[in-house]
């Protein structure tokens, strides 16, 4: 069996809360050495502040397979520990705002001059620069601005709030790890790292793709819930049964297109597959009183024999027991705690949980020791309350 495609790899992440949390621990699952560098005394505030539904904190789901160490960064102490640890590191991970760490005397800067190999990943609202780059933000700010809130939810209602952060778990959690992994490969080869700069509202605004067109296309979006892909076509969308559940159809293609029509007994209905407007509304109301005369679970043994790409909407507790997900094994259980394994499958790397979250500190000696740190030094930044 080989080594972990980032076995080797070592991290120093100093995010908090999401979205960097998230990106090191995609990092950590693939391998890489990642060390939380954490506040002294109880740590990373997640620990508590994302508690909110019973004693589950999601500190929990995104810490697993790293190391801990508490480092207080507002001592010369701490700074010099720090670029100590830097010096031999690959890649450091912030989510401060703008500037925060240059006054920390640890910006790319300061650790460049010491190690010109380092990848430097800032991960922040709206970047390191322009008006809005000290403004205070959360996802639903990011997702205001760059326009897709507008365009999420029904024709007529307000924007729906979605129950998954776009711009933290996607825009700053995956386009972090692409531009921070592109910053690696560059420093392997040329000897010279990269600051990586990403804005969350940046990496949404780059992804609004069919709004973008048809505001090429016409001059302006179209209303939410219009778009051909956001209701606006009867041959996608999302349909009620008669007790209240619902099921995704996208039977977009011909075939199956065709096929769907005939599984709800409307063949009828076969030349009508990209309608839009009055007409395309007249289809799906009409598939809606045909979804509505059957129960969710007659329609899910109808659709389980027909390939069409019609499927139920599961609740979260559902998917957590479907058999395609079960099957791929992204359910893990770690420290007793159910979590999502990592979606990536890359042969001969099999996904291990190697540590679970860590305790506050838990590693603080261990780390220090194997960067050269000697047992009076360690002692001494202990007395400090510098760890």
């Amino acid at each position: 069996m080989r080594s972990p495609p980032l076995a080797g790899l070592r991290v120093l992440d100093l995010t908090r809360l999401l979205p960097g949390p998230l990106a090191s621990m995609h990092l950590a699952d693939l391998g890489a050495d990642v060390i939380k560098v954490e506040d002294t005394g109880a740590g990373d505030y997640a620990r508590s502040a994302g508690a909110v539904h019973g004693d589950i904190s999601y500190f929990q789901l995104v810490n697993r397979n790293k190391r801990s160490l508490c480092l207080d960064l507002k001592q010369g102490a701490g700074v010099d520990a720090f670029l100590r640890l830097a010096a031999t590191a690959d890649v450091i991970l912030e989510g401060f705002r703008p500037g925060v760490v240059d006054k920390l005397g640890i910006g790319y800067q300061a650790v460049a001059e010491l190690n010109p190999r380092i990848v430097y990943g800032a991960i922040t609202g709206y970047g390191q620069d322009g008006p809005y780059r000290d403004r205070a933000g959360h996802d639903l700010n990011y997702l205001g601005y760059c326009g897709l809130l507008d365009q999420i939810g029904l024709p007529g209602s307000a924007p729906a709030v979605p129950n998954f952060q776009i711009g933290d778990l996607l825009g700053g959690s995956l386009t972090a790890l692409v531009g921070v992994l592109a910053g690696v490969v560059d420093a392997r080869s040329s000897g010279r790292g990269r600051y990586v700069d990403v804005s969350m509202t940046d990496a949404v605004f780059a992804h609004t793709i069919f709004p973008l067109l048809a505001v090429l296309g016409l001059g302006h979006a179209l209303p939410r819930g219009e778009d051909v892909l956001s209701g606006g076509m009867p041959s996608y969308g999302v349909y009620a049964t008669s007790d209240g559940r619902h099921f995704a159809v996208s039977a977009m293609e011909p075939k199956f297109w065709q096929g769907f029509c005939e599984a709800v007994g409307r063949p009828d209905l076969k030349p009508f597959a990209f309608a839009t407007g009055a007409e395309g509304l007249r289809i799906r109301r009409e598939l809606e009183v045909a979804f509505a005369q059957r129960s969710f679970a007659d329609w899910t043994a109808v659709f389980e024999r027909v390939d069409c790409c019609v499927t139920p909407v599961l609740r979260l507790e559902e998917s957590l027991e479907n058999e395609q997900l079960q099957a791929r094994g992204m359910i893990v259980e770690v420290a007793g705690v159910k979590q999502f394994a990592p979606p990536f499958k890359i042969s001969e790397a099999p996904f291990a949980v190697r540590l679970p979250p860590p305790a506050a500190g838990e590693h603080s000696d261990e780390v220090l020791r194997e960067a050269g740190f000697s047992a009076d030094e360690i002692a001494r930044l202990r007395t400090q309350k510098v760890i």
